[in-house]
Parts: C-alpha cells; sequence; structure tokens
C-alpha cells in the first residue's frame, strides 16, 4: 500500500472550499471507487485553518499511474487553479504492521 498525504494550502477558506466542491461534485466518490483505492479523505489541521490534508491510499503504484492516467485529473488540476491552491506532498509505503511493544500504546 502506498499512502500520499497532499497538504492543500490557499487563502480565506480556499482549501477548504476546495475540500467541499470535491465532495458537492461527487469527484471524490469517484476517485474513492476507482480500482486500487484505498482510501481518499480530507481533514483539516486544527493549528492551520488555511490548509485542508487528503490522506489517499492505493493498492500499489500501478493504481496511482491509472488515476494519474484518467481525466479526472484535469477536472482536479482545474479546481486547484481555481481556488489558487498550493501543494505538499509526503509519500509512505507500508510497512508489515505494528510492532507488539507498541501496541501497549493503542487504546481500542
Amino acid at each position: 500500500m502506498i499512502t500520499v498525504n497532499l497538504y492543500y494550502t490557499g487563502k480565506n477558506g480556499a482549501a477548504q472550499k476546495f475540500a467541499q466542491e470535491m465532495e458537492a461534485s461527487g469527484l471524490a466518490d469517484k476517485i474513492r471507487a476507482e480500482e486500487g483505492n484505498l482510501k481518499y479523505d480530507y481533514f483539516q489541521p486544527l493549528a492551520d485553518p488555511e490548509t485542508i490534508l487528503l490522506i489517499d491510499s492505493w493498492t500499489d503504484q500501478a493504481a496511482i499511474d491509472r488515476h494519474h492516467a484518467t481525466p479526472m485529473m484535469g477536472e482536479l488540476a482545474k479546481l486547484r487553479e481555481k481556488y489558487d491552491l498550493h501543494m505538499r506532498v509526503e509519500r509512505y509505503v507500508e510497512d508489515k504492521g505494528l510492532p507488539e511493544k507498541d501496541k501497549a500504546f493503542i487504546r481500542k
């Protein structure tokens, strides 16, 4: 699994408006329905109201490549321009699970 954290930052609530339009337009749901998509969820950092975090997880690089080749990427680019958003990206590859000694810190 590959997880990509995308931080969208704008001014005057633009990032939040972008995420709201992604959801309201159905574009986010279309991405969630793509083969290989495991997670596509928006969050807002409490300390930064001008940023929206997208956590986007895929089964593998091939799924990401297929996603990047879809017409939806053009729609996304237009919305990013509309809201004048800038991005910061972090990428993570799944490790093989939570070590036993770390499980003591997890409350279920």
